[in-house]
């Protein structure tokens, strides 16, 4: 039996329409009555985790900004990092060969330089939103991460650029195709996680996770059971081969997933 349980949010507990199916908030309560310590670990900002954990009652440890943050269920950071100044300075203010837009993260919230309503979609439930900023006046010192949003094609010629300039002074990924993400070196959900279980006394094998796109490689490649969705991004499918593949979001699939694992674990699982 799993003692922590860590848990994607979009494309993974989230619905297409960002909200937590009714199906999926009962089986993460009855994970919590067997005595299984919850984590979500997001690319999400901790002001927009926090209050959707205490609206749901789930009592969770928070890894949030793609492992940048650890927080436990009192509210109180147990983890930090921030991108070397020096890389935030060279980030910001370097000129890129890109359509996609750039967003600063940092503990204040979300920055971006532009009105980009489109992607306050995925924050309707929360109200979450970014703050207009000149992105070059925010200091170098004060800056978690980096994304850049857009076209897929577009950023995958962007990380070409921004990995020849960083020199692996920082970590580079896709958190969604249309989503890339300038995060601390050695920064990702899986570090987090084991700082985590490590405070926890638990161990990786204990711990099961489920993720959806490549900046859930590293968490459900250490945990003793990791779970790619349906949904998932084929590069993450094709870098954890391995790993069991289970139904899409949209159908509330980790719901399905657990609900076999409590009741039925002597059973072979079939997607639905």
């Amino acid at each position: 039996m799993a003692r922590l349980a860590a848990f994607d949010m979009d494309g993974t507990l989230l619905m297409p329409d960002h909200r937590m199916g009714e199906r999926t908030v009962a089986v993460l309560k009855r994970l919590r009555e067997r005595q299984i310590t919850l984590t979500f670990a997001t690319g999400r900002h901790v002001l927009e985790m926090r209050p959707l954990v205490e609206t749901l009652s789930l009592n969770a440890f928070l890894i949030t900004g793609n492992g940048t943050r650890i927080h436990n269920q009192q509210g109180e950071v147990l983890y930090r990092s921030d991108l070397s100044p020096d890389v935030a300075e060279q980030v910001l203010h370097s000129y890129w060969d890109t359509k996609a837009s750039m967003h600063v993260f940092n503990d204040g919230g979300w920055f971006t330089g532009q009105e980009i309503p489109e992607l306050l979609v995925a924050h309707v439930y929360s109200g979450f939103r970014y703050q207009l900023r000149d992105l070059r006046r925010i200091p170098a010192h004060q800056v978690t991460k980096i994304c850049f949003c857009g076209d897929h094609d577009d950023l995958c010629r962007l990380r070409i650029q921004l990995t020849d300039a960083l020199d692996k002074r920082a970590d580079i990924c896709f958190s969604a195709v249309d989503c890339l993400e300038v995060l601390p070196r050695g920064s990702n959900k899986g570090a987090a996680l084991t700082v985590l279980s490590d405070h926890l006394g638990v161990s990786m094998a204990e711990c099961m996770a489920f993720g959806d796109a490549m900046n859930d490689r590293e968490m459900l490649g250490l945990v003793g059971r990791g779970v790619i969705m349906g949904n998932a991004m084929g590069q993450l499918k094709a870098a954890l081969p391995h790993l069991p593949v289970i139904g899409n979001c949209n159908n509330q699939a980790v719901s399905h997933y657990l609900t076999h694992w409590l009741d039925t674990p002597n059973l072979p699982y079939s997607p639905e």
